[in-house]
């Protein structure tokens, strides 16, 4: 894209009341943005949805200014500048109504043909939900996904601190221009996040920092991956909002149950019981849902990470089917001396971990 139409492009996303999608209306109507800032706004109002409110300041030159500065800015910078009309701009993000119409971003981002999830989760996470996140980065990490969160205390950074420890890219999707940075505490890791992904943002250097700017930040970590996860929440605040925003642009969406008296159990579970969210009690759960089958030549790397957790009965059980093959029930309980009652319920929770594959005539077979 010329400096002639990203120039156009900022303008328009200066002007008040002119959202995203209205843009996009425009530009797909009369062909590029520089080409809107020429229409007569008596052409302009014959598109549907298009009203006086929303181009009344259309030609107003100080509006271009500003988008002149924050262009330099851009360029001095050496920021990445992604339209949503741009190959490099994120595939999913391109199919929402309301995504962003530019995209600003530092570091060495490189979403094509990638598995992508955003991790989203309370900022005053548990042991249980740090432990929860870290066992599922690094189960999932010979998947090669991108870590998609908001760099922000708690979940977010544990996920993409865990993403770093694994070598897998990570992105941070801000609610403020790329000449701050929230919480300042993080900082100290501006520079892993940006060698091993980056960060986007759709906020201007101009832009006064406001936490509302965080729902509108949301949108950008619910509509750029897959699937959204959401690790602790309480019964209301940010995560269970990027959730819906996720629902709402048809991604699925999962959430890590908790006890009925955690405070911060309680968003997560009320996704659950509402059906808003899958539940998500181990990795497999994730793969399964999502489809994501393994490469044959990581498979066994990937089951080994996966269930590393098995103990006791349950080890016993899947190293002998691994070492005999497709076995019947009862020659399981007798070789592994374990009651049928109790072999049973082995069975049926190594099945829902995803280890242990049940088939016709009570035969059993390790996957």
């Amino acid at each position: 894209m010329n400096d002639t139409e990203k120039l156009a492009l900022l303008t328009l996303k200066k002007i008040p009341n002119l959202g995203d999608s209205s843009i996009k209306k425009l530009i797909r109507t009369v062909g590029s943005a520089d080409t809107v800032l020429k229409s007569k706004p008596s052409n302009l109002l014959k598109i549907d949805g298009i009203g006086r409110v929303k181009i009344k300041e259309l030609h107003n030159t100080e509006h271009q200014h500003v988008a002149e500065a924050e262009l330099r800015f851009v360029e001095e910078n050496n920021l990445q500048f992604l339209t949503y009309q741009d190959q490099d701009y994120p595939d999913k993000l391109k199919h929402c109504l309301d995504g962003p119409v530019i995209l600003f971003g530092r570091g060495a981002i490189d979403l094509k043909s990638k598995k992508i999830l955003s991790i989203v989760g309370t900022r005053k996470v548990t042991k249980y939900g740090v432990s929860f996140c870290e066992e599922l980065i690094e189960a999932i990490a010979p998947l090669n996904p991108v870590i998609i969160s908001g760099f922000a205390y708690g979940v977010d950074i544990t996920a993409q601190r865990a993403a770093i420890k694994h070598g897998l890219q990570t992105v941070g999707c801000l609610a403020h221009g790329l000449n701050q940075m929230y919480p300042k505490t993080h900082a100290k890791y501006i520079e892993q996040v940006e060698a091993n992904g980056g960060f986007f943002t759709d906020f201007w250097s101009t832009d006064v920092f406001d936490r509302n700017n965080f729902l509108s930040r949301n949108r950008i970590i619910a509509g750029i991956s897959e699937a959204t996860i959401v690790i602790e929440s309480a019964d209301k605040g940010g995560s269970l909002v990027t959730a819906e925003i996720a629902n709402s642009y048809n991604r699925e969406v999962f959430a890590v149950p908790g006890r009925t008296t955690d405070a911060l159990s309680r968003g997560c579970n009320t996704l659950i019981k509402t059906q808003r969210a899958h539940m998500l009690t181990s990795p497999a759960d994730l793969l399964y849902m999502l489809n994501w089958e393994a490469k044959e030549e990581n498979t066994a790397v990937i089951q080994k990470e996966l269930f590393v957790t098995l103990e006791g009965d349950e080890e016993r059980i899947y190293n002998f089917l691994t070492a005999h093959g497709k076995t019947v029930l009862d020659s399981i309980a007798l070789q592994c001396s374990i009651p049928t009652y109790k072999l049973a319920s082995h069975l049926l929770s190594m099945e829902l971990k995803g280890v242990v594959k049940p088939l016709p005539g009570k035969l059993f077979e390790a996957v």
